[in-house]
């Protein structure tokens, strides 16, 4: 399954030139096979795109913009519904993709996601590998040293204040 990303080569939007460049971005970076097609070229690829988004996905005017993500002929999404994937870490599941081993983008696009998340790295737990557990506790190590930066000035402060004798 490849996802197909219509673009518009020659927008004059910065906004749409930055949408489309996160979106390509970040699908080259997690090697995730895409092809683009220009809708500013191409009427065929401009006529496609604007027949196959669903009517509620498309704006007031009825013209949708890029990018518009596709999973062969089924709709994805946007870009706003693509960066709420992200942010979510659903992005697969957004895609239509199976999360490559490892990865958690095992949630559904449906899910929250943010009462689920927990729920599944207490589960996980067990199952950590030595490297998994390495990582883990360089990050709570990370984690309290922030801590300790953030509390020092106001240990240090408390420390320095004279105390009234106990009478």
């Amino acid at each position: 399954m490849v996802i197909k990303v219509f673009v518009a080569t020659s927008s004059g939007s910065i906004a749409i030139r930055k949408k489309q460049q996160e979106v390509v971005g970040f699908l080259e970076a997690n090697k995730i096979d895409f092809k683009e097609f220009d809708i500013a070229g191409d009427e065929d690829n401009r006529k496609w795109m604007r027949e196959n988004v669903p009517g509620e996905k498309k704006p007031q005017n009825g013209i949708p913009l890029p990018p518009q993500i596709f999973n062969e002929e089924q709709y994805c999404g946007d870009f706003d519904s693509f960066f709420s994937a992200k942010e979510e870490n659903i992005i697969y599941s957004f895609l239509g993709l199976a999360p490559p081993p490892g990865s958690k983008g095992t949630e559904k696009a449906g899910e929250s996601g943010e009462n689920e998340a927990p729920k599944e790295d207490k589960e996980d737990e067990g199952d950590l590998t030595e490297a998994q557990e390495e990582t883990a506790g360089e990050e709570k190590k990370k984690e309290e040293k922030k801590e300790e930066k953030i509390l020092r000035p106001f240990v240090l402060y408390f420390s320095n204040v004279p105390r009234k004798p106990k009478s």
